[in-house]
């Protein structure tokens, strides 16, 4: 257990955003202290991003329904922040936790189940818990409000899926993103990932792949030298999302595999400013004016249908195939909870500077 005064639970210095809930519990939300009072907030924006992350959206995603439709219980009152804490919260309607009864004691590869119960001594098995993805759902929400009080400064979050598989675009139509159901942002990879999508049910699997978040509008000067870089903690928000395996400023990726030379990748500058942006905008963990431009890896959902090896509590060797719903692809939905976490970053950031 750890023995910071800061709750493995708790984000942020100057916001205090906790979250809770179980998977298949009887809800999910967060609370947010520390919001000054006056801030306009839209409900209705709110549960539009809600309904940008929930289940059931298309045969790409799982089939698991739920309305995700959020509840305010305090905090803010007709239209703005009252200064009070904001809870917020989302019943799960659609959770079917005898459907986990055989993983009582069985750990499921590529999960949290095994770490977790080694740390605490117990676990909840109904679909991870805490672990689960669903917890992503207190993270769209407090992060819608870091998105509307972000953008009254003009800064801007905007993430598409771009790559899955093997399969990488290379058209950005940044209108297109939210008229498919995968999150390209290229029109032309719609019909072959359908086609990848179908093939990875057929054959019980799932597949990972690469979202691009970019965030438009931030300030010179944002992060400090050495331990409180912009991209260090823009870095440790994304990846406290369950799903994420790596974080790449700039374009990077897009040389792989080979290691670009310095030449390659120095943004040089003239008198108008940068030529270039490979460097994602950040130098020496300080924003340097221009789009911060990020890769975020995103692993397979673990759960598959597969028969695979794994140990019980005992330690016992069995096999096990994963029942139940589960994304064949998890990049799409986890397009709106890095935008949404990223925001909460920034907006912290930039209370920090006051």
């Amino acid at each position: 257990m750890s023995t910071n005064s800061k709750s493995p639970s708790q984000f942020g210095d100057q916001i205090n955003m906790i979250t809770f809930g179980e998977s298949h519990g009887k809800a999910v939300g967060c609370v947010i202290d520390n919001v000054q009072p006056g801030v306009p907030i839209s409900i209705e924006e709110i549960q539009k991003e809600l309904d940008r992350r929930k289940p059931g959206q298309s045969k790409v995603v799982t089939s698991r329904k739920e309305a995700d439709k959020v509840e305010i219980l305090s905090g803010i009152f007709e239209g703005k922040t009252t200064g009070a804490p904001i809870c917020m919260i989302v019943y799960n309607t659609g959770q079917r936790p005898q459907d986990y009864d055989y993983l009582i004691d069985v750990f499921r590869p590529g999960h949290a189940d095994f770490t977790f119960f080694k740390k605490f001594g117990c676990r909840d098995h109904r679909g991870g818990g805490r672990s689960s993805g669903r917890e992503t759902i207190a993270r769209v929400a407090s992060g819608s409000i870091a998105k509307q009080a972000l953008a009254a400064q003009n800064i801007h979050f905007w993430a598409y899926v771009k790559q899955i598989g093997s399969i990488r675009g290379s058209k950005v139509n940044k209108d297109f993103v939210e008229q498919n159901p995968f999150r390209v942002a290229d029109p032309d990879l719609v019909v072959p990932l359908e086609k990848l999508i179908a093939s990875i049910r057929a054959e019980k699997n799932s597949i990972g792949g690469i979202v691009r978040l970019t965030i438009t509008g931030l300030p010179v000067g944002l992060g400090d030298p050495v331990f409180e870089k912009i991209d260090a903690n823009l870095t440790k928000g994304i990846m406290s999302i369950g799903a994420v395996k790596g974080v790449v400023f700039g374009d990077f990726l897009d040389y792989l595999p080979s290691i670009p030379k310095g030449s390659e990748v120095n943004d040089q500058m003239n008198a108008k400013g940068f030529c270039s942006n490979h460097m994602g905008g950040v130098l020496g963990g300080i924003s340097n004016g221009q789009n911060i431009e990020i890769d975020i890896l995103v692993k397979p959902t673990p759960s598959i249908a597969q028969k695979q090896k794994t140990i019980n509590t005992n330690g016992d060797e069995v096999s096990i195939e994963i029942k139940g719903r589960h994304d064949p692809c998890i990049c799409p939905r986890i397009v709106p909870v890095i935008e949404n976490m990223a925001a909460l970053v920034i907006w912290d950031s930039l209370l920090n500077l006051k």
